[in-house]
Order: structure tokens, then sequence, then C-alpha cells
């Protein structure tokens, strides 16, 4: 599937395993997303999303969401979006 980068990691919440992502693209509860890294590599599907602790189903280019990841993610890590399903 193509992907499409959506922004990067500007920090990992270890406790809560919330990755802090600046966003450069549109991203929605539902959407599949990639990962990706000098040691991270994973794709998972976007469950929950925040902006300032408040839940979002969508999220603008500009903005920065706070995501639960199902693996640490590390700041300076891309996330893509899978286009196409």
């Amino acid at each position: 599937m193509p992907e499409v980068e959506v922004g990067k990691i500007t920090h990992y919440f270890g406790k809560a395993s919330v990755a802090a992502l600046e966003l450069t693209a549109p991203l929605e509860v539902g959407d599949t997303i990639v990962v990706r890294g000098g040691s991270t590599d994973f794709n998972q599907t976007v469950n929950s999303m925040q902006i300032e602790r408040q839940d979002v189903q969508r999220a603008e280019p500009g903005q920065q969401v706070g995501i639960k990841v199902e693996q640490k993610a590390r700041p300076g890590d891309v996330v893509y979006k899978q286009e196409g399903e």
C-alpha cells in the first residue's frame, strides 16, 4: 500500500505508551500508521488520539497530538499513513 508521511514523533511517554506527534498531514482515528526510525519499525491502527488531553477523531497539519502506541517510539521517528485501504 502507498504511504504518505503525516508527521514526526517529538516525545514518547513510556509509562503511558503515548507518542506526541507533530502533524504535517491530516490524521484520523481508524487510520493505519507506520512508525519508522533508526531502530523503530511497526504499524498499527490509530485507536485514540488526543489534543491537550481532549479526545479528537481528526487532527489537521500543524497540530500536535498524542496517540497511544503499541511499541516504543522515539523522538525523530517518522509516521506514515497507509493509503488506499
